[in-house]
């Protein structure tokens, strides 16, 4: 290689090396295991966060979970009485909460023999029940049984009395709530009803087994009775023939109850031209249906289930109701929202409207055989109990003739709710064999 070449050559290589070393030294980057977050593209699948509806919850939000109560019916759930009344108020708190019921009906000692009602209340935390409602009085021992074991569950007693303070059955029982409706008035407007629809002045009343609820409720009935005869219509009161027929449970069970068939028929057979019913199912309305098409004049008063009139529309005077929907949404939201507290109900009707479907307890419907005038003078009755006429005032007397309260005495929730005997005037058994 020439000379001059070779010298260029080492010229420009210690030139390279000069600026090489006069450059600023490079930093070293950290290790990283993921890209920098401000680095990374976004996600071309789905819209910035931004950009998302306010309505909708993050994706990464887990969905609220259900509620579940469970519920223990006494007698089917399609009964057209008692345990229907139940069953739509759980569906009533179904639509209004979101929550989701499971149940099991039929559950007494005929239809589910070797089993509890505890028992099954079990079944029903194991299919994720967190609240359980025993809604029979007979399941009462069993509901005090099964909220002592699981005092992480919630249960309603509906017609107990184990969470009054002031009831004699009283125990501290913090997930217990007691729920029952003053259907003391609903009877008396039946009474009523059959009072003022009467011809023969002899009214029958069908009866399901004898204790304090059955027999304040019959009572009331002939309260309401005997007022409606005396007061609108003028009659004497010892001319009213009132009697209670029993028949051994609040349904039939061929074998163990007498036939309320055949009860219903020995009342209209004798002259009764009303049946009041006191039993969970419509016997009484379907009997008195039957009579009247063979020709007789006969009334009927079914029980529990605001639609029970429809199984014999045309001699139906109406029905009180039970109306167990807002109490229940009430105590379930409550144990939804971790705000379950024992306490004890004794709901009435909302005088405001006693039909209204989300605040009243306890309801009337007028039956197509209710005559224009007596549903008049029915409408005025319900207006003075609402305006605070109490006929739960002495003088009464107890069938046997014991004074119960003095004149002008008011009964104490206590009276009424733990009835002794019927009352003086009544015809019928006031306890058990």
């Amino acid at each position: 290689m020439p000379k001059n070449l070779m010298r260029l050559a080492f010229f420009a290589m210690a030139l390279m090396l000069i600026l090489t070393a006069c450059a600023p030294a490079a930093t070293e980057a950290p290790v990283q295991t993921e890209p920098p977050a401000a680095t990374e593209p976004p996600a071309v699948t789905e819209p910035p966060a931004t950009e998302s509806p306010a309505t909708e919850s993050p994706a990464t939000e887990a969905p609220a979970e259900q509620f579940v109560f469970g519920m223990l019916l006494v007698g089917p759930y399609n009964d057209h009485g008692w345990s229907q009344a139940h069953y739509e108020a759980g569906q009533y708190v179904e639509e209004k909460l979101g929550a989701k019921m499971i149940y099991l009906d039929k559950v007494n000692p005929a239809d589910r023999q070797g089993t509890t009602p505890d028992q099954l209340a079990e079944e029903l935390v194991s299919q994720g029940a967190k609240l359980v409602i025993f809604n029979s009085d007979d399941m009462k021992d069993a509901s005090t049984a099964f909220a002592k074991a699981h005092p992480e569950i919630n249960v309603i007693m509906a017609s107990g009395d184990q969470v009054w303070p002031e009831g004699k059955a009283y125990e501290e029982i913090p997930n217990m709530v007691n729920i029952m409706g003053r259907m003391e008035y609903g009877k008396m407007m039946a009474g009523c009803a059959a009072a003022l629809s009467t011809k023969t002045g002899q009214i029958g009343y069908l009866g399901p087994l004898i204790n304090d609820e059955t027999r304040r409720l019959v009572a009331s009935a002939y309260l309401g009775a005997k007022h409606c005869w005396s007061e609108y219509l003028g009659n004497d009161p010892a001319d009213l023939q009132f009697k209670v027929t029993w028949i051994g449970f609040w349904f039939n069970i061929p074998g163990f109850t007498s036939d309320p068939t055949q009860v219903a028929n020995d009342f209209i057979n004798t002259g009764y031209d009303v049946i009041i019913s006191g039993i969970d199912t419509t016997e009484g309305l379907t009997e008195t249906q039957k009579a009247a098409d063979a020709g007789k004049e006969v009334f009927a008063v079914p029980y529990d289930y605001i639609g029970a009139c429809e199984e014999g529309a045309s001699v139906c005077l109406g029905v009180p109701y039970f109306n167990w929907g807002p109490a229940y949404l009430e105590t379930i939201s409550a144990a939804a929202e971790g705000n379950f507290q024992s306490n004890f109900q004794w709901n009435g009707p909302d005088w405001s409207d006693i039909n209204n479907p989300d605040t009243s307890a306890i309801g009337f419907v007028k039956g197509d055989a209710l005559s224009a005038d007596a549903a008049a003078q029915l409408d005025e009755f319900i207006a003075a109990l609402a305006g605070g006429l109490n006929l739960w005032t002495g003088p009464i007397n107890l069938q046997d003739g014991t004074a119960y309260l003095a004149d002008g005495e008011v009964a104490t929730d206590q009276q009424v709710w733990y009835m002794p005997q019927l009352l003086e005037g009544m015809e019928g058994q006031s306890v058990p064999d």
